[in-house]
């Protein structure tokens, strides 16, 4: 053994507890399994998942243990770097990494920015104490590491001020270069020059072995190509070079490997028995089997913003392989080492680290293995869970490894202390090992039941989805002559859609389908006869040669949702002995699904496929006309049963006023007298229930016979957007039709002047089932009753029409400020009015400000709505593009609340 400290085995000062070195590392570790658990709840989950660990539990221990490290190897003079300078230090990079953690997902970029300072200066400062003790030390073996550690330093401030440059906003190709420089000289420059300068002396240390002696001669040699690696990797992601980026990733692989081949070479005669060295030695490997992910990715994504797209599983591979695996590993030997107490107190704290250590290992490594190859989505999920478990289950085992160390300084205490055998590295093994066949065995059947529950839950996912016999058609059909021929088509899967939709194969002949995904947004497979491609990317292909066709059957998307959304594929057997008709599981017989539209994803939704490619015929304008000075406002309001469009392609008989749905918008102020005149030409009883006015409902909102009419007079009395409907039974029905609209009152001096003023009024369309075409809209049958009651909704628009301001969009140029009124008509769906990209500086709800222009620097991201609720937001657009305003209930978004805002200079 070398005469030179082992870093692992602490001066008598480090000795003990140190609540500001043991504990923020655990409590970032803490945080990070919080919101793991809690994800679907939390804003930028996985940014803060990777960033707890990385930024909060790794550097924080990088600090610590570096400076530990540093001191055990050059025994520099006492007071040089006291544990008081320390602290504070500790205490600055606990309070900038706080900031930046809640800067980010709050986009509060100025608290990012500083944030970030105070941790490049903590790290500076750190850095600047390690040289003082490497200049004021002897010469001693070993210093390459301090080396490795000054270089360390330095990346940091680079890597923060990339991550905060991130957070403006960036386009994607940027966001893409950005996010490789961040990402390279934080985790291979901050973290890995630490790891590797760390486990030249730590590694053989936590083995209980020899360090090999050509060890420090390899991390010399490895240091200035890992460096250089680094300088060139920044380079040309930062300057737009690829070929640089990757050429210099390579040349990381290789002096990484280098440095690797004598200092990790005492495992090939000294295998780990420990829980430490094990969850060290498996993060390594998932350390370089990150590195040459990324070299593929690098290699293979056409562009910066595809390669930021895939960042998941990279993410993946460095936070729970490497990272967290590594943290584990290392604070397993160290807690214990640096409470100190002597061999026996040691090793009883370690004895509680190396609990089920087999089963969370295999558990750790082979559920992201599992992970990371493309199963269903259910089945990862579930095994993500068992890889937190085991992950999170050394917290609770590091306070039982120390409460037992404790307990076993006091029982030494107590009584007369054992003379301990020194034990021998040449002999046999003087400590059990943590290798277990019945843990192998609960950890591999714990994945599998994992397995078996996810492809259960999602059989479809999994490509096991049985195809369902079609009415008519029996499990036994009759046999069918093979002809010999083979029928090939070429399907393109594309916005929800497979264009074709269908194919018609003369019964006999083999079917050859070639699958494309030309969608830029979505990964889309084809399960069909039993087969199923490969989940194809943008750009992917794959070929399913499905044999001789018999009988006519579906296929579909299996990504979860895509079915629903439309895509279905019909094989039509032209002569075969049920090819007359081709129904949807859970469909009607003899319901046609050649069509777009029709199927399954309507027949199980009850909402129709919208054609992409249809337009919309009457687009109605959004923007809301300026009040007029006038203090009384008279207008006839005529009911009127009439075909409206309700989404391209697709119309019903809307009951309506003045021939619309929604009827006129009326604007006025505080104070304004509104006469209307309510007229019925339509064919059933109506009526009309103003909320902007406060009056008694029994005269004026009374149901009107057809040919009758009344006249309606109120007081407009307080500001807000106001509901106004026909109020005849049932309600549901006639609002729902389209006999509902908007009255805005402005304060008696007005709102604030803005640039562009917009009003919204999302509704629901309900239309008729089984009334023929039903996507093409041929009958314009009137409201659907029965789905209202039962609160199936088949469309969800603004303004009437689904989808229709994604063709005829709402107009700005940037930095003008724009106001946009909401009314939720119902009858029963809420909203959450949202706008991608934007960010709201002012919210108005139900008469009152919730956001108001005097919150500086406060925003908001949605106005909620319950149905006749109303307000408006206002907001600036920071550059140009294409911003989609949604309802935030994802649900109607798709059904049809859907559109843009086209932002020009």
């Amino acid at each position: 053994m070398p005469s030179s400290p082992r870093p692992g085995r602490p001066t008598s000062g480090a000795r003990g507890h140190w609540a500001l070195r043991d504990r923020p590392g655990i409590v970032w570790m803490i945080l990070a399994v919080l919101v793991a658990l809690a994800h679907p709840f939390i804003a930028e989950s996985r940014w803060l998942m990777v960033h707890l660990v990385l930024l909060g539990a790794l550097t924080h221990s990088i600090m610590v243990w570096s400076t530990h490290f540093t001191q055990a190897l050059l025994k520099t003079r006492p007071g040089l770097d006291d544990r008081k300078m320390q602290s504070r230090r500790l205490i600055l990079l606990l309070i900038g990494t706080s900031m930046t953690l809640v800067g980010v997902p709050t986009a509060q970029w100025w608290l990012t920015v500083i944030g970030a300072s105070l941790v490049s200066v903590a790290v500076l400062w750190h850095g600047v104490q390690l040289w003082r003790r490497l200049r004021a030390a002897l010469p001693v073996r070993f210093r390459i590491t301090i080396r490795y550690y000054l270089a360390a330093a330095i990346c940091l401030p680079v890597g923060a001020g990339l991550g905060a440059t991130l957070a403006l906003g960036l386009d994607d190709a940027t966001h893409g270069r950005i996010l490789l420089a961040h990402t390279m000289v934080n985790v291979l420059g901050w973290i890995g020059l630490t790891v590797t300068g760390t486990l030249l002396t730590l590694w053989p240390t936590v083995l209980r072995t020899q360090i090999t002696p050509k060890a420090e001669g390899r991390a010399t040699q490895a240091l200035p190509g890992l460096i250089t690696a680094l300088v060139l990797l920044v380079a040309g992601a930062l300057v737009d070079l690829r070929w640089l980026s990757l050429a210099a990733l390579g040349l990381y692989a290789v002096s990484l490997l280098w440095w690797a081949s004598a200092v990790l070479a005492p495992v090939r005669t000294k295998l780990p028995r420990e829980f430490a060295p094990a969850s060290v030695g498996l993060a390594l490997i998932w350390w370089l089997v990150g590195i040459g992910y990324l070299l593929v990715r690098l290699a293979t994504t056409a562009t910066w913003a595809d390669f930021a797209d895939g960042f998941g599983q990279t993410s993946a591979i460095i936070v729970v392989g490497f990272a967290a695996q590594l943290l584990s590993g290392a604070l397993s030997y160290l807690v214990p080492s640096v409470l100190g107490g002597g061999k026996t107190v040691v090793r009883a704290g370690q004895k509680w680290l190396d609990r089920w250590a087999t089963a969370r290992l295999v558990t750790i490594n082979a559920g992201l293995a599992l992970s990371l190859l493309p199963i269903p989505s259910l089945v990862r999920v579930i095994i993500s869970v068992l890889v937190l478990i085991a992950l999170a289950a050394f917290i609770p085992l590091l306070f039982r490894g120390i409460a037992a160390a404790a307990t076993a300084r006091r029982a030494l205490a107590d009584g007369p202390r054992p003379i301990e055998p020194r034990p021998s590295t040449n002999g046999p093994d003087h400590l059990p090992s943590i290798w277990s066949g019945g843990q192998l065995v609960a950890a591999v059947s714990a994945l599998a039941l994992a397995i078996s529950i996810g492809v259960a839950g999602d059989p479809a996912a999994a490509g096991l989805g049985g195809l369902t016999a079609l009415p008519g058609q029996t499990s036994a059909s009759a046999p069918v002559a093979a002809t010999g021929e083979t029928t090939t088509v070429t399907v393109k899967a594309l916005d929800m859609l497979f264009e074709p939709s269908s194919v018609e194969v003369p019964a006999g002949n083999r079917l050859v389908i070639n699958l494309v995904n030309e969608d830029p947004t979505n990964v889309h497979d084809l399960q069909l006869m039993g087969q199923r491609t490969p989940r194809l990317p943008h750009g992917g292909a794959a070929t399913l040669d499905l044999g001789i066709v018999t009988a006519s059957t579906q296929g579909w998307c299996t990504i979860v949702g895509h079915r629903q959304m439309g895509m279905v594929f019909d094989v039509v057997a032209v002569g075969g002995s049920d090819s007359a008709a081709v129904t949807a599981p859970g469909g009607d017989a003899g319901h046609q699904t050649g069509s777009p539209g029709a199927g399954a994803a309507y027949l199980q939704s009850a909402t129709p496929l919208l054609d992409p490619d249809a337009v919309v015929q009457d687009s109605i304008d959004p923007v809301l006309a300026p009040a007029s000075e006038e203090k009384v406002h008279k207008l006839t309001l005529t009911a009127q049963e009439l075909e409206l469009e309700v989404a391209p392609g697709i119309t019903q008989t809307r009951w309506t006023f003045n021939g619309q749905a929604p009827g006129p918008t009326l604007h006025g102020r505080v104070g304004d007298i509104f006469e209307i005149t309510l007229v019925n030409d339509g064919t059933m009883g109506h009526s009309i229930d103003f909320h902007a006015g406060a009056l008694a409902p029994d005269r004026p909102m009374r149901t009107i016979a057809p040919g009758e009419s009344l006249v309606y007079r109120f007081t407009a009395t307080r500001a807000g957007i106001w509901m106004y409907h026909c109020s005849t039974m049932p309600m549901t029905a006639h609002i729902a039709a389209g006999m509902f609209g908007a009255v805005v009152i402005e304060p008696e001096g007005g709102l604030p002047a803005v640039d562009r003023e917009y009003l919204l009024v999302q509704s629901e369309v309900y239309l008729q089932q089984g009334t023929g075409d039903r996507a093409a809209g041929t009958d314009a049958a009137e409201v659907d009753a029965d789905a209202v009651l039962a609160e199936r909704p088949s469309l969800v628009t603004f303004n009437g029409i689904a989808n229709q301001y994604d063709q005829e969009m709402l107009t700005a140029k940037v930095g003008e400020r724009v106001r946009i009124w909401v009314l939720d008509a119902g009858p029963n769906r809420p909203t959450s009015f949202h706008i991608v990209g934007g960010q709201f500086d002012t919210v108005y709800s139900e008469g009152a400000y919730l956001l108001g222009p005097q919150a500086q620097g406060s925003g908001s991201q949605v106005l909620g709505l319950q149905a006749a609720q109303g307000g408006f937001v206002e907001l600036t657009f920071p550059e140009p593009g294409h911003y989609p305003m949604v309802s935030h209930i994802m649900v109607d978004a798709e059904r049809g609340a859907h559109g843009f805002v086209r932002v020009t200079e």
